[in-house]
């Protein structure tokens, strides 16, 4: 992995929907579970500050969906509050895996593939926006951006959830990650104390943050915060 003197490629998007169209089968194997104990954790953190705002349905976006196992699922399985949710994901063969995934549920979700930061959605329309492991793959002067623009879409107390990275990190570069000939992946981030202070200057208060570590060699920055 190159992470010293690299510069963020022009081409990013491109390159990154062509890798995980191309790794979807094998990271798929390794890290969709339906008992992620973190993800789950925290979607359940979420969900009683929903319901503790008296929310019965609530409409959520998820960022980075993958195949909707096991986020987007939970969130349409829950009851309490019973949500809408609008899931996106860059790679083209996600979204279809997700689509095939959670036809049971087509009537409450709507799957948009494409760039997250390019997404539009009217001011103050959404209770909630998820992100596990995606937001960490924009260049971090875009995941201010984004988090700015999230801060507009969120109705008033509507809630962010999401992980970042916990080390400070202008470019992180895999050529061939999960051992892929075509796993060529991008991550950045601020470090937690720069992400915690950039989420609280978008309009955000932290309610959680924690480092949690994930898989084997790697460790995370949750965060659940709400409109101020």
């Amino acid at each position: 992995m190159s992470s010293t003197n690299s510069q963020v490629p022009e081409d990013l998007k491109a390159r990154m929907k062509e890798s995980y169209d191309a790794i979807a089968t094998e990271y798929n194997s390794r890290f969709v579970r339906d008992d992620d104990a973190i993800r789950l954790d925290y979607l359940e953190r979420l969900f009683q500050r929903l319901r503790e705002n008296g929310k019965q349905d609530a409409t959520v976006l998820e960022l980075g969906c993958g195949a909707g196992i096991p986020g987007t699922r939970t969130l349409l399985e829950n009851k309490s509050p019973s949500f809408s949710v609008t899931a996106n994901d860059l790679s083209t063969t996600q979204i279809d895996l997700a689509k095939k995934n959670l036809e049971a549920y087509s009537e409450r979700l709507t799957l948009v593939q494409g760039d997250m930061l390019q997404l539009s959605f009217e001011d103050g329309s959404l209770d909630a926006v998820v992100g596990f492991y995606s937001i960490i793959h924009l260049p971090r002067e875009e995941q201010t951006v984004l988090l700015h623009k999230i801060a507009k879409w969120l109705k008033p107390d509507g809630f962010l959830l999401a992980n970042f990275s916990k080390e400070e990190l202008p470019v992180a570069i895999d050529e061939n990650w999960l051992k892929q000939e075509k796993g060529w992946v991008f991550w950045s981030g601020w470090g937690s104390e720069k992400t915690l202070k950039i989420v609280e200057d978008a309009g955000f208060e932290v309610l959680i943050k924690e480092v949690k570590q994930d898989v084997k060699d790697a460790a995370f920055l949750w965060i659940l915060a709400k409109v101020k």
